[in-house]
């Protein structure tokens, strides 16, 4: 046994150990690629355990993030602050070592993963995010931002679809940093993946574009660091690198099969695997030589003092240029941002405009963009409709990586989960966008943004029944709920141009919470508001016509809706009822309000109570309680004129009054 693979046995024994003493979790991963993991973070990895956020760092995923046991056992291993007495308590409740890793738990981990395949688009983002910004910011002779990105994969994330949509345009954008292993050990949690996975993964990834290195020797440290060098030689492609491999290594009696994947060895197997692997040691003992060979403190330290010293130097050669790269990094923005969007809402009030809200958005890009470098947008094939192609765009390619616009095509899940690593790697804000419907495809994507607290923004244009003759297919219904109910999520969805501002202000300023900011293709009316109106917006709720005293009826109103909700009220003061409108683009942020904010805008002894929204009823009865009303949508949509539809559908200010009556009447 060479020395090599006694340390790489390391690995294999700690996690195997942590998983009995879990008596759950997946042990083949971690001692299949022991051997890879070994290689790479010992010889090549760029880090520094003492500073596990330094900006040029290489960045690694475990893209097959059941196999969790690999990267705890590294960082533990490399000397970051994850104790022996941390991996006892894998899978345990408050532990740094969740059954999967999980961002903000453990410090060395760069993003959750779990969800197969989102890991790899996580590594896309962080590859197109280093690229970019090397490209904005390196000059002659000072390459500040030089990291690569290694990742790696397994059967389950290649079989995932967003796989085939991040490493497609990985391929097209040149992105020659990004590094993946392919696990090739043919086996998944069913069995033997030929039953069900035949694809010829070599000539599927240089379809794409990418240098692919075949029939590795996973267990072969000479071979993986040939592997290595040719990979990082590639400069214009990305690598993957197809490592054979056999599951559980070391297992005698388990390893090569599925039997290992998902489920503790057992104390006689791992008795066994010990005696096999020539590993003496008791459960969680490592002895002092392999630490010291395995420690990258010292290492670490050297190689960021290194780039510390550079970073001097690029800061007296180019000072604006360091400044303005710090302030990314620090996730800090221009000075007064806050300030600056209240003057442009105030702005735009005082000019009353009425236009759709994806094209309002579109102005506040306009307005904002020049102001904030770090924005790095995109849409799904879908710029034309979502507008978000502003004057100052200009497109990120393979040749030309100093843009700040992704052409990310139709993919809109590898969109959003690329745009999550694009944010965790730091110095940009990213948002895409495609039409409400298609959050759908990308759900998982903004559930883990909310879940990493990652404030990425995802703009939703076509919001309702109002974009019309597309049909249901394309008209969403249940959305808009499903994303209020996210956790650590803010979905806004704005009546006009001041609201909108005020949206895409929250969502800049945002630093541990991604949102959602919800357009319509239909064209509002600028709603009348004084100053003090316009500040409360920022408050998810707020009064936007009011009676004298105590209102009788509130009616309750999003984005379109609130046109319908003020000419409801004006019918009811006409007829001497008091009633009031409140605006409520964001209920995320309203609910978050104080007690007494909540209570002065929906009092609680006023309980006659309609909400108007072209979307599913039930979410609203948590506002309007069980006696209110809501008009809204019970089924899908139909194929039809805008106004058509929302006349078939009972979605009109008429509706909302013959509510209100039935209520202040009973």
């Amino acid at each position: 046994m060479s020395d090599r693979q006694y340390l790489a046995n390391a690995i294999r024994a700690l996690s195997m150990d942590a998983v009995q003493k879990a008596k759950s979790g997946h042990p083949g991963a971690p001692m299949g690629m022991a051997d890879i993991a070994e290689v790479l973070w010992r010889d090549y990895l760029k880090h520094n355990p003492n500073n596990p956020d330094w900006a040029d760092r290489d960045r690694f995923v475990l893209s097959n993030g059941h196999g969790s046991m690999l990267i705890y056992s590294l960082l533990h291993l490399t000397g970051y602050d994850l104790s022996i007495d941390d991996l006892k308590q894998f899978r345990q409740l408050d532990s740094k070592t969740p059954g999967h890793p999980e961002y903000g738990y453990t410090p060395g981990i760069e993003t959750t993963t779990g969800p197969l395949g989102q890991g790899i688009a996580n590594a896309v983002g962080m590859a197109l995010a280093e690229k970019v910004l090397a490209a904005q910011f390196n000059r002659e002779n000072y390459n500040i931002i030089d990291h690569h990105t290694y990742t790696f994969l397994g059967d389950g994330c290649l079989m995932e679809g967003i796989s085939h949509e991040v490493c497609s345009l990985a391929g097209t954008l040149g992105l020659g940093k990004l590094i993946a292993f392919y696990d090739d050990n043919g086996i998944s949690i069913d069995g033997e993946v030929e039953g069900w996975f035949t694809d010829n993964t070599a000539k599927r990834f240089e379809s794409y574009g990418w240098q692919v290195i075949e029939a590795v020797d996973g267990h072969d440290a000479q071979a993986i660091t040939q592997a290595i060098e040719e990979a990082r030689s590639e400069t214009e492609k990305p690598t993957l690198i197809i490592c054979k491999t056999v599951i559980g290594f070391g297992s005698p009696n388990k390893q090569g099969s599925e039997s290992c994947h998902g489920a503790p060895l057992g104390d006689d197997e791992i008795a066994a695997t010990r005696k096999q692997l020539n590993w003496s040691h008791d459960a969680f003992e490592i002895p002092a030589d392999v630490y010291q060979q395995w420690s990258a403190k010292d290492k670490g330290a050297a190689v960021e003092s290194s780039w510390n010293k550079r970073w001097v130097a690029y800061e007296q050669e180019h000072p604006e240029l360091a400044k303005e790269l710090k302030r990314r990094l620090n996730g800090e923005l221009p000075e007064n941002f806050s300030t600056t969007v209240f003057d442009y809402a105030q702005k735009l009030q005082n000019a009353p405009e009425a236009i759709a809200t994806r094209k309002a958005s579109l102005n506040v890009l306009n307005e904002m963009g020049p102001k904030l470098p770090e924005l790095l947008g995109g849409s799904a094939d879908l710029a034309g409709s979502n507008l978000t192609l502003w004057e100052g765009a200009k497109g990120v390619t393979a040749d030309d990586a100093s843009g700040n616009y992704v052409y990310y095509g139709v993919r809109e899940f590898g969109m959003s989960a690329i745009m999550n690593g694009v944010t965790l790697h730091g110095g940009f804000k990213a948002y895409g966008a495609t039409f409400l419907m298609f959050m759908e495809y990308a759900r998982n994507a903004v559930r883990m943004a909310a879940l990493m607290k990652q404030p990425s923004i995802f703009v939703y244009t076509h919001d309702s029944i109002g974009l019309g003759e597309d049909g249901p297919t394309h008209q969403p219904v249940e959305q808009l709920a499903n994303l209020r109910q996210t956790p650590n999520l803010q979905c806004w969805r704005p009546c006009d141009p001041v609201e909108t501002a005020v949206a895409w202000g929250a969502a800049i300023q945002s630093s541990k919470t991604p949102s959602a900011l919800v357009f319509s293709r239909q064209g509002m009316q600028q709603q009348e508001r004084d100053e003090e109106q316009v500040a409360s917006i920022a408050r998810g709720g707020y009064i936007l016509k009011d009676c004298e005293g105590q209102p009788e009826i509130i009616f309750i109103a999003t984005g379109s809706e609130v046109d319908l909700a003020v000419e409801a009220y004006e019918q009811l003061s006409k007829e001497g009822r008091k009633a009031r409108v409140v605006s409520m683009p964001s209920t995320n942020v309203f609910d978050i309000q104080s007690a007494e904010y909540k209570e002065s805008v929906l009092p609680a002894n006023v309980t006659r109570r309609v909400a108007i929204e072209a979307g599913i009823t039930d979410f609203w009865l948590k506002y309007v309680g069980l006696n209110g009303e809501v008009i809204g949508m019970t089924t899908f949509g139909e194929s039809a004129p805008a106004g058509d539809l929302y006349k078939h559908f009972g979605i009109t200010a008429e509706s909302a009054v013959a509510a209100a009556k039935r209520l202040l009447d009973a």
